[in-house]
């Protein structure tokens, strides 16, 4: 096809729910792609800070798109700090390119600076994608003056690429520019086929020792403040059992700085089963999901979005998340798909677990069936279509 439009896509690093996205986009007839990496986190062993482990996805991260790793000189590279991602010739090799459109990934560290204030790529139309959002933020003094300067960095990008509703507000509260829907999503068919991959999750409750009739609560991320889990387990010292007197049981998936304290304190759990497993790899993760009726998200600071919840949802899994979790607004719909707590607070989240446990098995059975059609309409089809509404609207 002629006159394809050129987008150049810039990313941190690969990352494994970007990447069905890029392959989807290389195969859209209007587009050329080009994706440009600033770190090869992911496809290479580097220590998650927040995991505490050397993690490589074992699922393919750059198979079927275009795309480089732009050099990266940054003495410590990653995405924790300003300079980690420091790629001084990523403006040149875009320039070199030739894009229609960049696609900007983020505006937090200097080589998105590079490009956003680049003469060499003034004419170039940026879209931004970002997943922030309003959600529990501080208003202080502090708060403001980074709005300030949010909306000066803002006035270089051309529109929005907003991943769902909350993030949308928070783009609509700096500076008026154009906001195109993009959500963010999963490879459901993924997550989907590895649910009927030899039984996995029941092998897997099984090596737990964790019998059909247990209805599972399931945590699954990082273990650190930030997250919470710790108040999972404090929201368990006074749980109630099931009106049909069955068990329930906890699982936490994940490592993390708390791994030594969430140990501890499980262990001191006698009226109800906790389980810890580490940290597992994509092609485990099916497996994880599929064993869980709920799965809790109880970040006490603000959560961008949390795919883990898409992951859950689309492996019948019903979500019970705090109220400054990014995809709650979207997602989570009380009686409907699941329930939103207060952020912070054991009891709301005591209050929460009571009335999951409390399920009639067909109630529970409708939840997860709403869970899975409700995540259907957040795929990478949808994604396309939003990009190339924001592309189309610029470059005509």
């Amino acid at each position: 096809m002629a006159n394809k439009i050129r987008l150049a896509i810039v990313v941190s690093h690969p990352i494994q729910y970007h990447s069905p996205w890029f392959a989807h986009l290389a195969t859209i007839d209007a587009l050329e792609l080009k994706v440009f990496y600033l770190w090869d986190f992911g496809v290479s062993g580097h220590t998650d800070r927040g995991f505490g482990v050397v993690v490589q996805w074992d699922i393919p991260l750059l198979e079927g798109y275009n795309h480089e790793f732009v050099p990266n000189v940054s003495r410590d590279p990653g995405t924790h700090h300003f300079l980690g991602l420091n790629n001084p010739v990523l403006v040149r090799e875009l320039h070199a390119w030739t894009p229609d459109c960049i696609l900007l990934f983020g505006f937090n560290y200097i080589s998105h600076q590079r490009v956003l204030w680049s003469r060499r790529l003034r004419n170039v139309p940026i879209i931004l994608r970002g997943d922030s959002h309003n959600l529990g933020r501080s208003r202080n003094i502090k708060a403001k003056i980074l709005k300030l300067l949010r909306c000066v960095i803002f006035s270089r990008c051309s529109a929005f690429l907003a991943v769902g509703k909350a993030n949308v507000d928070y783009y609509r509260s700096h500076i008026g520019r154009p906001i195109f829907i993009a959500e963010h999503f999963v490879d459901n068919a993924r997550f989907r086929a590895g649910l009927r991959l030899d039984g996995a999750p029941s092998l897997l409750r099984q090596s737990l020792g964790i019998t059909p009739d247990v209805v599972i609560f399931g945590f699954v991320g990082k273990f650190e403040g930030r997250k919470a889990p710790m108040d999972i387990i404090f929201a368990s010292n006074d749980f109630s059992r099931m009106r049909n007197d069955r068990a329930v049981a906890f699982v936490f998936v994940g490592s993390g700085e708390l791994d030594a304290k969430l140990k501890e304190a499980a262990a001191d759990r006698l009226n109800v089963d906790v389980f810890i497993l580490p940290f597992q790899n994509q092609s485990s993760m099916p497996a994880v999901y599929g064993m869980l009726d709920f799965l809790i998200l109880p970040s006490a600071q603000p959560e961008t979005w949390g795919l883990c919840v898409n992951e859950a949802m689309s492996c019948g899994v019903i979500p019970i998340v705090s109220d400054v979790v990014g995809c709650a607004p979207d997602l989570v719909s009380k009686g409907e798909t699941g329930l939103v707590f207060k952020s912070g607070v054991v009891s709301s989240l005591r209050d929460a677990i009571n009335w999951a446990s409390m399920l009639e098995d067909a109630e529970r059975l409708r939840l997860a069936n709403a869970c899975k059609n409700r995540v259907e309409h957040y795929s990478v089809e949808n994604a396309s279509m939003g990009l190339l509404r924001a592309v189309s609207s610029l470059i005509g």
